[in-house]
């Protein structure tokens, strides 16, 4: 049974003509997830709803997408005029460096805009990415923590893009702020499939869960999968629900980004499939509720 609403909890927006998106304006550059240069061109909401098509999206989440540093706040900006002229993205999730000593002067510029609700700063996405600008070092960063926990005190959440090698150091730091919201991002970025790989991915998950506030979005897998599969998705999906529990899961499309590997009607369609035994209720938590309840959002 397909859900009868869905809020998508993790997309991106972008304008290119205006701000500095530092990948996408790199022309002939390959990425960790492949070849950006179909998606190297505006999107705006009409262009994600075009592709959402006839999927029962009602509401949804924009994720920061890399702008260049003088660009963060702009980037808040246009997502909020797209809300306000198209009625999505519902929830805005921004990039703000939390260790740099105007952070919390650009906090509050972003959280100036209504429809604020979050900070994602990367901590991990590719090896041989992250090497070149040592993100992983955040962890180790008590600034980071100290500026973690002053989005507490602003009623803000936090996004949390990181690979699978990063996740028990990154749950240790995490569950000692344990009144901070946090939402995995692409269910930590599983990308070793061995039964080493897996089992790794799902411990380090498995300890994430016991931080008590706490979601995981199960998004962006075809970064990693390019030719992904219902079947091949289904162990990744089933093991982070099994973890979580349906009441800590929310579903996203990471679109445009995974448009390169599929159609937003064949993503959401296998999300559905892959979920039809669980019951009503539990769809409705994993596909609306979750998002809805985390991110605050009120349509």
């Amino acid at each position: 049974m397909r859900p009868a609403q869905i809020i998508d909890a993790h997309h991106h927006l972008w304008e290119l003509d205006e701000m500095n998106h530092t990948w996408l304006a790199e022309r002939g550059v390959k990425r960790f997830f492949g070849d950006p240069s179909p998606i190297q061109k505006n999107y705006f909401v009409p262009n994600f709803k075009t592709d959402h098509g006839n999927i029962p999206i009602v509401g949804s989440v924009h994720v920061q997408c890399g702008v260049a540093l003088e660009h963060n706040v702009k980037e808040t900006e246009f997502v909020q005029e797209q809300s306000d002229c198209h009625g999505m993205a519902n929830a805005i999730v921004a990039f703000c460096n939390l260790t740099d000593s105007n952070a919390q002067r650009e906090l509050d510029q972003h959280q100036a805009y209504k429809n604020l609700r979050g900070i994602r700063q990367i901590v991990g996405r590719d090896a041989a990415e992250d090497a070149k600008n040592d993100t992983n070092a955040l962890l180790k960063n008590p600034a980071f923590k100290d500026g973690l926990k002053t989005l507490i005190k602003r009623k803000l959440s936090f996004d949390l893009q990181l690979t699978p090698p990063l996740l028990l150091a990154a749950s240790k730091v995490f569950k000692s702020i344990e009144d901070l919201p946090v939402a995995i991002c692409h269910v930590g970025s599983p990308q070793d499939f061995s039964a080493e790989g897996m089992r790794d991915w799902e411990a380090g998950l498995k300890d994430f869960a016991e931080h008590g506030n706490i979601i995981c979005k199960i998004s962006g897998l075809g970064m990693f999968d390019h030719n992904w599969s219902i079947d091949s998705l289904r162990e990744r999906v089933l093991r982070a629900i099994d973890v979580f529990s349906p009441s800590r899961i929310a579903f996203g499309s990471n679109f445009p980004v995974d448009k390169l590997y599929a159609s937003y009607m064949k993503t959401f369609e296998a999300f559905m499939r892959l979920t039809q035994d669980f019951s009503n209720s539990e769809q409705d938590d994993m596909f609306f509720k979750v998002a809805k309840n985390f991110y605050r959002i009120e349509l």
